[in-house]
């Protein structure tokens, strides 16, 4: 099966070549610190968060992946990150590879034709991982975390790099966020666990927010059904959290400020049909989709900001329980 993809894969690069779209060709030297957004190599901690970045780059017809020497590029690549590392850096070393994402464009392609650009993007994230295993990790817990575009490299990682049992058994979590995992992929991937609990470790912690009224998206098209917890209570089921169970939406910038605290914004529910995260406390057009992949009611811009303070608890519990261990 695995063989199929990649030839699938090689045979829409070759295509798609042809017909004048670039695709990465050299690789990156990951013991460059320029091709770091994070290489905390001499900070403590208890453990190490690698973390993939969520999509910033536009792209076009002609170049579908991210140039590492676009100087606004990267600076929205770094802001991305920094809105986000809050939730992981309490005690954790911090590890973020620049690398040529796929950009928004491909996302407009069908999923056959995006796959040669994810494809392109995992290479760099694979190869960074490889670099900071041999060069960096000393032996410590890791915590693998991203968001969209992110999350599914992390997915790839997981998928890929800890089949065998002593790289399983380095991983806290991974927290794929703002991307789905279904049961034919731990099928596929035994090795794969999907989070059960507020305190497990090892496994995937997962989630899409969305409106009541959401029935298909980019993220989870109409059919699909994705695995996820509720970040408010840290059940599997659709057990309803109320908003007071919500700790604190924080909306941040660039620098990674939070700007705007709300409390109790929200109470979630998981969707027993699609897997979603529903929020029946939003209203849509307070907090639009921000993107036209979208329509308003994917919340997909704020998955982390809705849920901001229960994450950066869960993070410490999390870690907590896989070093008590």
């Amino acid at each position: 099966m695995r063989r199929k993809i990649l030839s699938l894969i090689l045979i829409l690069a070759l295509l798609l070549a042809l017909n004048g779209c670039r695709l990465p060709s050299e690789t990156i030297d990951y013991a460059q610190a320029d091709n770091w957004a994070y290489l905390e190599t001499d900070e403590p901690g208890r453990a190490d968060v690698f973390f993939v970045a969520p999509t910033v780059y536009g792209g076009g017809a002609d170049d579908f992946n991210m140039p590492l020497d676009d100087a606004d590029a990267r600076a929205a690549f770094l802001g991305a990150i920094n809105m986000e590392k809050g939730i992981y850096d309490a005690d954790c070393r911090f590890f973020a590879p620049y690398y040529r994402q796929a950009g928004l464009a491909a996302y407009a392609l069908s999923e056959a034709e995006r796959e040669p650009y994810l494809a392109a993007a995992y290479a760099d994230v694979k190869a960074a991982f490889l670099y900071y295993l041999e060069h960096a990790h000393d032996g410590r817990p890791i915590l693998l975390a991203g968001f969209s575009q992110g999350a599914d490299l992390c997915l790839r990682l997981l998928k890929d790099c800890f089949a065998e049992a002593d790289r399983q058994a380095l991983l806290v979590a991974c927290y794929a966020i703002g991307w789905r995992i279904t049961e034919a992929e731990l099928a596929e991937y035994p090795h794969l666990r999907v989070a059960a609990g507020e305190e497990d470790t090892g496994v995937i912690v997962s989630f899409n927010s969305e409106a009541e009224s959401v029935a298909d998206s980019l993220l989870i098209p109409a059919g699909t059904r994705t695995l996820a917890i509720n970040p408010l209570n840290w059940k599997t089921d659709s057990t309803p959290a109320d908003r007071s169970e919500n700790r604190g939406a924080c909306f941040t910038n660039y620098d990674g400020e939070i700007e705007q605290e709300i409390p109790a914004l929200t109470g979630a529910y998981i969707d027993p049909v699609r897997g979603a995260l529903k929020l029946p406390d939003i209203d849509p057009a307070d907090y639009p989709a921000g993107l036209s992949l979208f329509p308003d009611g994917v919340y997909h811009l704020y998955d982390y900001q809705f849920f901001y303070r229960n994450l950066q608890e869960n993070v410490a519990v999390r870690l907590d329980a896989y070093l008590a261990a």
